[in-house]
């Protein structure tokens, strides 16, 4: 097995000793407790202001994969269902990620201030496209968030004008590299008001064959300077308008990791999940606020 590097430094490039007590038992951010520790996500968030060529948002019970939930929580579901699951299995960390866009969303906030109140422990995260980060992070910081997780999927607007057909911000819908512009100032202005603010940030990194896979790497070296502390590299899941660009194989897949670890810690062992999942990653748990028993992983 190859022996992965161990990242070391100081400032806030490298935050995992100041943060350990929160990544060490993070699942999501740390593979040593990735089978062992369970978090939950909440799908409160049904609505997104972007719209990714490799994304479809779904209301089922049956597809394992980001986007899609088994129903739509108000906050109070979503309170109701964090204390039965919590009570179920050894959850640590409850979060929202979508099946839209965790800050498009009113009531991730709502949500996030409920559940301080109730349990000020868990660990609280939230994943995002970071469009509306640079006005969102100060607000997330105060509500206790701990960690965020962001997509960015180009740092290029001539590359992420082919991944992204649009987006929505302040009222007005911006297309091509017009859109793109806007979109990677914000995420790259929202991770270092997020790290500013002491938030943990990890990148989410769609590896797209043809259109992003030799451009990982540049996006490594910016997060990093914008104080990021992780990175995880997905493959792509052929949908929507890239349904006819083939999945990555896992020697692609290994290569880019292995290059954006020459500059940023990798997380290796992601495993897609549903906006609703809960409990240990590979395992299923029953909740009756879901009305199913949601696979965990994909």
């Amino acid at each position: 097995m190859k022996e992965h590097k161990n990242h070391k430094g100081d400032g806030k490039n490298n935050r995992g000793s100041k943060f350990a007590h929160i990544t060490k038992v993070h699942p999501c951010f740390n593979e040593k407790v990735h089978d062992k520790v369970g978090r939950a996500h909440v799908p409160i968030a049904p609505n997104c202001n972007i719209h990714c060529n490799f994304c479809t948002r779904d209301i089922n019970k049956c597809e394992e994969r980001p986007g899609v939930s088994s129903r739509i929580m108000d906050p109070d579901d979503a309170i109701a269902h964090v204390k039965e699951v919590t009570g179920d299995s050894p959850i640590s960390v409850v979060g929202v990620a979508g099946p839209g866009d965790s800050l498009a969303n009113e009531e991730t906030f709502e949500f996030f201030k409920k559940l301080g109140e109730m349990d000020p422990e868990l660990i609280k995260c939230m994943s995002t496209n970071g469009l509306l980060l640079p006005e969102k992070a100060e607000e997330i910081a105060k509500l206790g968030v701990n960690t965020v997780t962001v997509t960015v999927n180009a740092i290029d607007p001539e590359i992420a004008k082919d991944i992204y057909s649009f987006i929505n911000y302040n009222g007005k819908t911006y297309k091509g590299k017009e859109a793109a512009e806007i979109l990677i100032k914000n995420q790259l202005e929202g991770i270092q008001k997020l790290t500013d603010n002491e938030v943990i940030v990890k990148v989410n990194s769609v590896l797209i064959p043809g259109i992003n896979d030799e451009h990982i790497v540049e996006i490594a070296k910016e997060v990093k300077k914008r104080g990021a502390s992780l990175m995880n590299v997905l493959p792509l899941i052929p949908m929507n308008k890239f349904k006819d660009i083939p999945r990555p194989d896992c020697e692609m897949i290994e290569n880019v990791r292995d290059q954006v670890e020459e500059i940023i810690p990798v997380f290796r062992a992601c495993t897609q999940c549903r906006a609703d999942a809960f409990g240990i990653p590979g395992k299923k748990h029953e909740d009756k606020h879901l009305g199913m028993t949601p696979a965990s992983h994909y």
